[in-house]
């Protein structure tokens, strides 16, 4: 390989299940991806950063300590990765860190709005030997921006058609999606919950990180009073833009709504895997725009149930995974803040406004040097 040609990509994500790193080469009309990681994250971080989550038992000292020690892991996976691939520091232009996000409070009218993502970039740098970029959601604030979704702008430019209207569907802990207009028009904004609710409940019953194939809610019934008492929530009926996250939808809140119910856990795992599939169902199906065909990436497409709701849900449109556009789903926002760092070493902007509400585009992302 060429030196400094390479740009890496730092990902975790709402569900906190582990850090994604991508290794991307761009000099192609499409990116080639190298080669991937999935580093674990430990149960004591990982507690740490579920305490940082909530109100109420977080701390400025458990802040600075956790950012140190996510610092510390980012570059571990990072250097893991290129270590696989024989990847030295000179060979990579930036490392692209999302960071992991601890507390967003998008913008509203008795909100104060802001976004923290930690993972000290600092530390990734002096481990590394690599630039990194990171804090990419800030500069888009500033401009009244929700900060969020940030992807959009790279499916856009990977996974656009000049024929077909196509939605590009990320289910991660939070869904979101992608709205490709066949006449080059882009939206997209978060529908709600994904995963997050679904691996929270199944944590505390089961004592399992999610739901495999999605086979206990299979097996489960939803239940119609309590799904019209989950979407009774006020975000899914705001109008876009919009973004949400784990300080919306978590298990506290969920144990709040269940207060008045009896039922079965396995019924209200199904529940919360229709409520899942409706969220995003809803808003596909109300865009104004015969969609075709819908892409999916991120962890829940492996949730086999969930994807069945999903297609029963949306029968006008096809659904397949990311992979048949060639980027892997597992890893497509990974990719994502690869491209978003290429974008920032380029002085180019990488918000879309039209998704995150912003007032102009920007260049997003600040560079800290090893």
């Amino acid at each position: 390989m060429d030196s400094a040609t390479i740009y890496l990509g730092l990902m975790s994500g709402t569900s906190i299940d582990s850090i994604d790193v991508a290794a991307i080469e761009f000099t192609n009309a499409a990116p080639e991806l190298l080669g991937t990681r999935s580093h674990p994250i430990p149960d004591n971080l990982k507690q740490q950063i579920l305490n940082l989550c909530l109100p109420g038992n977080d701390s400025v000292q458990l802040y600075c300590e956790t950012d140190n020690l996510l610092g510390e892991l980012f570059a571990e996976a990072a250097l893991a990765l290129m270590a696989s691939l024989n990847i030295q520091a000179t060979e990579v232009i930036a490392i692209g860190s999302h960071g992991q996000t601890i507390r967003h409070s998008p913008p509203g009218e008795d909100t104060l709005a802001y976004s923290q993502q930690i993972g000290d970039p600092t530390i990734i740098a002096a481990r590394t030997g690599c630039p990194v970029v990171a804090d990419f959601r800030r500069a888009d604030m500033a401009l009244g921006g929700h900060g969020a979704p940030l992807v959009p702008a790279f499916h856009k430019q990977l996974f656009s058609s000049r024929e077909i209207n196509r939605v590009i569907l990320n289910i991660g802990g939070i869904a979101n999606i992608t709205v490709l207009a066949a006449n080059g028009d882009c939206s997209g904004y978060d529908t709600g919950p994904g995963n997050i609710l679904l691996d929270s409940w199944c944590q505390q019953q089961l004592g399992t990180a999610y739901d495999n194939n999605g086979d206990w809610g299979v097996g489960g019934t939803a239940d119609s009073a309590l799904l019209k008492q989950l979407k009774s929530h006020g975000f899914f009926a705001q109008p876009a833009p919009k973004s949400t996250g784990r300080e919306t939808f978590n298990l506290p809140w969920l144990e709040h709504q269940l207060a008045e119910f009896n039922l079965p856990a396995q019924d209200i795992q199904a529940t919360l895997m229709q409520l899942t599939a409706d969220s995003i169902a809803d808003q596909i199906n109300h865009l104004g725009l015969p969609i075709s065909e819908v892409y999916i990436c991120g962890g829940g497409v492996l949730n086999s149930g969930l994807m069945q709701l999903l297609a029963s849900a949306i029968p006008q449109s096809t659904l397949s995974s990311t992979s048949d556009l060639g980027l892997d789903p597992n890893w497509v926002e990974a990719c994502a803040f690869a491209w978003l760092a290429k974008r920032r070493i380029e002085n180019k902007p990488g918000n879309l406004p039209e998704v995150t509400g912003a007032s102009r585009e920007a260049i997003l992302g600040a560079v800290y040097l090893p």
